[in-house]
């Protein structure tokens, strides 16, 4: 009888956590780190918690809703990293230390930049909270190349263009350096810890060479 009390015991949920909301949140990173995005549900929060299954509702309408809220606080943070940056009144300094600081981050935190990144927006994911958050982390790099380019006609086209352009470098060079397939490249000796400062190198470089905006796109049959 004492081992079936102890069973009733057991299976019964737990009183809820002090701040129910935030053990949520921590319970579903829980979750997406080792299962992967598709692997949350709010079931599966509570099971954690030792809670009913229904008390994640309380705070969060759905597993999507959880989820936007992570996405969000993943752009917050990365927006905050980016502002923490060594600044400098030198625009071209000011921006490599964006990017130095952007590499980092994906380097030391990949579940928060993958969710940012990799992860398909839920629905609820698009309300005004987690849109300007990740608004924000792009206006710090564009605001720099404002500022570089400033308030001429066309101008703005061209920070946004320019932003586009060091934003997807900057993705594409964080992705590849998480890849297993690097470790297969045989690059010659020297290359893998030369390659971030080649590429801020060439980014600078490329900021310097003058585009026609008015000028029509050449066509496939035009190219040589």
């Amino acid at each position: 009888m004492r081992a079936a009390a102890k069973s009733r015991a057991k299976a019964r949920p737990s009183a809820p956590p002090a701040d129910l909301r935030e053990a949520c949140v921590q319970a579903a990173r829980e979750v997406i780190a080792e299962r992967g995005v598709e692997g949350l549900s709010l079931r599966d929060v509570a099971r954690r918690l030792g809670i009913s299954h229904q008390a994640p509702y309380r705070h969060f309408e759905s597993r999507d809703h959880l989820l936007a809220e992570i996405m969000r606080r993943c752009f917050a943070d990365f927006a905050s990293h980016l502002d923490a940056r060594p600044r400098s009144a030198d625009d071209r300094e000011d921006l490599a230390a964006m990017g130095e600081a952007y590499l980092a981050y994906a380097a030391a935190k990949p579940l928060e930049y993958r969710l940012m990144f990799g992860t398909p927006w839920p629905a609820p994911a698009h309300h005004a909270g987690l849109v300007a958050d990740a608004v924000h982390a792009f206006d710090i790099l564009r605001n720099n190349l404002r500022r570089r380019h400033g308030d001429a006609p066309g101008m703005q086209a061209r920070a946004d263009l320019d932003a586009m352009f060091i934003w997807s470098t900057l993705h594409g060079m964080a992705s590849i350096t998480r890849s297993q397939a690097m470790d297969c490249l045989q690059l010659a000796p020297g290359v893998s810890a030369a390659v971030k400062d080649y590429l801020m190198c060439k980014v600078g470089a490329a900021l310097e060479v003058p585009v026609d905006l008015e000028a029509p796109p050449r066509s496939k049959a035009g190219r040589r």
